[in-house]
């Protein structure tokens, strides 16, 4: 077998395997996760020669990573100074029922999705939601699934609401202004549905009765910084739409907070989910190397034959792929194929929507969910994956439908 056979076969080896860890989470028998994963396939690929290191160093998308950097350490400041916590609480303390405690989950945390990283706001509010059911005497199972299902839903609006817009972005050129236009009214009508959903499936356990009391979650605020990352987070949100290239506006806003004498930047660097970056930056590798492999000619004679150019046979793979390998590595696989498509630009918006909504699937479709269902683990409330699924499994394929209908027939 010549050299280069060798180099194809490593490459195809090492992807293949890569995504095996990544679908499975880890490596049986090892203690890898899937930042381990992509490390390694990433070592193999250059190690063994099937990657030059030149063009390893190339692949990395910078742009990406410094955007998705940024608006960590901006998003850091903002739960660091109480923001998070503040708007949930006064969202509650605003409800009069039940239906409409749960209407304030929905819209709190589908918003701050919407533009901040929608794993940090699960974080956040998660707490809040379990204190407030617990002072109400309400079921928090309702309100724990429509804060992961918003958060999933709400972060679709924008190309900073999670990690994979974040690459849909930096790979299409599509500008904030433009994606915001085309994907927020699904997140709308998508939260509409979370709301809808919920409300069915726990009738019985959300009575259209006055709540006898208000929550009143006693609110840590350290105001001077919250003021001042809600300024520059503002002024952020205003490059973005006026244009200028997301990842310096997120770098930029991410330096002027950390110019700070209040808060000791080691509190924000603990924040830094530091993994996901690396994971990124090996997946970035692993991608490449299969492009470099030359197999990507074959991957695009199957897309071609399946038909994946139509938007709903596209929505239907990435959904499929995105709970197999998660949303991330599924954007990524797709990276060499959406440019031979017909309608690159909505691809690219319909694989970002996808990739998004097939989150609210089942408990492991994303971190967010993940996230809000160990946190009601520690407070002794089990999410259990079918009582989990009796909102997602209905709640995604409405939301899948409503995307492919808004994304394929309307101009992009």
């Amino acid at each position: 077998m010549a050299a280069s056979e060798w180099s194809r076969a490593i490459a195809v080896v090492a992807f293949v395997a890569c995504y095996v860890g990544l679908a499975l989470g880890r490596v049986p028998g090892f203690r890898v996760d899937r930042t381990g994963v992509a490390i390694i396939g990433a070592a193999v690929m250059v190690a063994s020669g099937a990657l030059p290191w030149s063009d390893a160093v190339a692949a990395v998308d910078a742009p990406t990573l410094v955007l998705l950097f940024g608006m960590m350490v901006v998003t850091a400041y903002l739960r660091l100074s109480g923001f998070f916590r503040l708007v949930m609480t006064l969202a509650l303390r605003r409800a009069r029922t039940p239906l409409t405690l749960l209407a304030a989950v929905v819209v709190a945390s589908g918003a701050l999705s919407a533009f901040f990283v929608n794993d940090v706001v699960c974080l956040v509010l998660a707490p809040v939601v379990l204190e407030a059911t617990r002072q109400l005497a309400l079921p928090p199972m309702p309100y724990l699934i429509a804060l992961a299902t918003a958060a999933n839903v709400g972060s679709v609006a924008t190309l900073t609401g999670n990690p994979q817009n974040m690459l849909v972005g930096s790979f299409s050129g599509i500008s904030y202004r433009s994606f915001l236009a085309r994907e927020a009214p699904i997140a709308l009508v998508g939260l509409a549905c979370v709301f809808v959903v919920v409300a069915l499936v726990y009738r019985r356990q959300l009575p259209n009765t006055p709540l006898e009391i208000v929550p009143d979650t006693r609110l840590a605020v350290h105001y001077p910084l919250m003021w001042k990352t809600i300024a520059a987070a503002s002024v952020m949100l205003l490059a973005f739409l006026g244009g200028v290239p997301i990842a310096i506006v997120a770098v930029t806003g991410a330096a002027c907070t950390l110019f700070t004498r209040r808060v000791n930047p080691e509190k924000v660097y603990r924040e830094i989910n530091w993994g996901l970056l690396v994971l990124f930056a090996g997946l970035f590798v692993v991608t490449a190397g299969l492009e470099h492999s030359g197999v990507i000619d074959l991957l695009l004679q199957w897309a071609a034959a399946a038909n994946l150019h139509r938007p709903a046979v596209l929505t239907v793979v990435t959904a499929v792929l995105s709970n197999v390998v998660s949303n991330v590595p599924a954007v990524l696989l797709f990276k060499p194929l959406v440019a031979s498509f017909g309608e690159p630009r909505r691809a690219w918006l319909v694989l970002a929507m996808a990739s998004t909504l097939a989150g609210n699937l089942t408990i492991l479709g994303s971190v967010a969910n993940l996230i809000v269902v160990e946190t009601a683990r520690a407070a002794r409330v089990e999410i259990g994956f079918v009582e989990y699924c009796k909102v997602g499994v209905p709640l995604t394929l409405v939301t899948l439908f409503f995307g492919w209908l808004l994304l394929a027939f309307l101009p992009v």
